[in-house]
């Protein structure tokens, strides 16, 4: 990816209608929070994988995010005495280091731990080269976090989640039989069952995206 993480997430709050207020934010400070941010994981040889939106986009194009997102030992999280948290539960904390935001998934959940240590591989953002989930790392991420969102009755976001299933299986031929039999472990059987039923639906759609392509190239 060409974009540098600190000019991703600028962009993201830059040109998102609800940040257009009176006075703007101030995001000038961003990208040198962010080099930061990896220049300590560097010197205190912090163990992260890079998730959410920001992985997302080093697959996948045309999507904004203003969060930075990591799988991190709480161990580690404290290493980092600059983050100040300001919420946190089993197996999640989010905290500011400095101007910048940050998503912490907890490695004490099993399936973050699961991802990190075996769903990580190097990608490049501009100029820096960081530790990133791979594409099978992200479906499972996604597909875990969607049960909890159709219970809430958060559709619209179970449905931005759905179209990032999509863009990633539209990059890659992955079967996703084999990612819900990774996942089946750290879900509820119920949950299983209608995952698989959202699984379906994507594979559907994404034959039919196929196959209008095939006919486009006719």
């Amino acid at each position: 990816m060409k974009t540098a993480i600190g000019d991703v997430i600028k962009n993201g709050i830059l040109f998102d209608m609800k940040n257009w207020g009176s006075e703007p934010p101030d995001v000038n400070q961003l990208p040198e929070a962010i080099e930061q941010l990896f220049d300590i994981f560097e010197q205190r040889q912090i163990e992260y994988l890079l998730v959410g939106g920001i992985a997302l986009l080093s697959y996948v194009e045309g999507r904004n995010t203003q969060d930075i997102v990591f799988i991190l030992d709480r161990a580690d999280l404290n290493a980092i005495d600059e983050i100040v948290i300001a919420e946190e539960n089993k197996d999640f904390a989010r905290g500011q280091f400095g101007s910048l935001q940050i998503d912490c998934l907890l490695t004490r959940n099993a399936l973050f731990r699961l991802v990190c240590d075996e769903y990580a591989t190097a990608r490049a953002f501009g100029n820096r080269t960081v530790c990133c989930a791979t594409i099978e790392g992200l479906l499972l991420l996604k597909f875990f976090v969607l049960p909890s969102l159709y219970r809430q009755g958060q559709f619209s976001k179970a449905s931005i989640y759905e179209n990032d299933i999509t863009q990633l299986l539209l990059t890659d031929s992955i079967e996703l039989a084999d990612i819900l039999r990774v996942l089946t472990p750290f879900v509820l059987a119920s949950d299983l069952q209608e995952l698989q039923t959202t699984a379906h639906e994507i594979e559907r759609r994404i034959a039919r995206f196929r196959l209008q392509q095939d006919r486009s190239r006719q």
